[in-house]
């Protein structure tokens, strides 16, 4: 068997399609959701990412204010840059791009952010709601990744599903949605002893350790839903994910392709939380 790509790119042209059409209906009542993007420093990667980040706001009708400051940037200073945002009632979302230069303590920019403005859902408070089940704003890229299993038609309860990593902003929280969506989830990493074991087992794969060909065709169970996270280069410096494409694609139902496949969604569902953090905002103000 050959597994069906899942598409990110159309996927993600669907889910914005709807963006707009919804901040369309915002703009109506007289509220436009804002995103507020800062970048601090002079990253190639983190210039690419906040510039589709812009473009993608312009293009679904969101208003985005982009703000970049020098490396020398004090820690002080974008704080209270943010503490500004955090008060600015046009700006609905904001996001620090990162990395951030080394004298800036990321975690102390990530907590400055008012939770209802945390729109990466990266935040203490916002990764507790999403632990507890409460309402919060999702990590964009696990987030993604579930509407792109959603995608297939599978019906995760009592689905195994294995996440290999486990860092805060990926591998955590998918393996928290994923229990929201009644699958039994284990989590591989580092020091797993055999992880195809595990993966051997699973009816879902998300491989998110930025490490090429961490899951091959032998570890894989045939038919099963494949999320390759990763983005890495391979030896002809082409971009490749965290599977062996070639080879887990003659075994898996369902596989994504790297790239085309998680990579549009992220972005995708950062506009969708900065328009639910602009609708509850509009909720809000309608029971006043």
């Amino acid at each position: 068997m050959t597994a069906q790509l899942i598409d990110g790119v159309a996927l993600s042209a669907r889910l914005r399609a709807d963006v707009a059409t919804r901040v369309v209906a915002l703009k109506a009542q007289g509220i436009t959701p804002g995103l507020a993007v800062i970048l601090v420093g002079d990253d190639p990667a983190s210039a690419v990412y906040v510039r589709n980040k812009v473009k993608a706001c312009a293009d679904t009708g969101v208003h985005s204010v982009f703000e970049k400051y020098e490396a020398t940037l004090s820690e002080a200073a974008l704080l209270d840059r943010i503490a500004a945002l955090n008060a600015d009632p046009s700006i609905h979302g904001i996001l620090v791009q990162m990395p951030i230069p080394k004298h800036i303590n990321p975690h102390k920019v990530i907590e400055a952010i008012s939770t209802a403005k945390d729109v990466d859902g990266y935040a203490t408070l916002s990764a507790g709601e999403l632990m507890t089940g409460q309402p919060g704003f999702k990590a964009c890229t696990p987030y993604g990744c579930m509407k792109l299993i959603e995608s297939t038609g599978m019906d995760l309860r009592g689905k195994h599903a294995v996440v290999i990593g486990r860092s805060n902003t990926v591998g955590k929280p998918m393996a928290l949605l994923l229990l929201q969506a009644n699958a039994t989830v284990t989590v591989c990493h580092s020091a797993t002893a055999d992880i195809g074991h595990h993966t051997r087992q699973a009816d879902v794969i998300v491989a998110a350790v930025g490490k090429r060909n961490v899951l091959t065709a032998d570890m894989v169970k045939p038919g099963a839903v494949v999320i390759d996270v990763g983005m890495n280069r391979n030896d002809e410096g082409k971009l490749c994910g965290d599977v062996d494409f070639a080879g887990v694609k003659e075994v898996a139902g369902y596989i994504t392709p790297v790239p085309g496949g998680v990579g549009p969604m992220t972005i995708t569902m950062l506009l969708v939380n900065t328009l639910e953090a602009a609708e509850r905002v509009a909720r809000a103000t309608a029971r006043t």
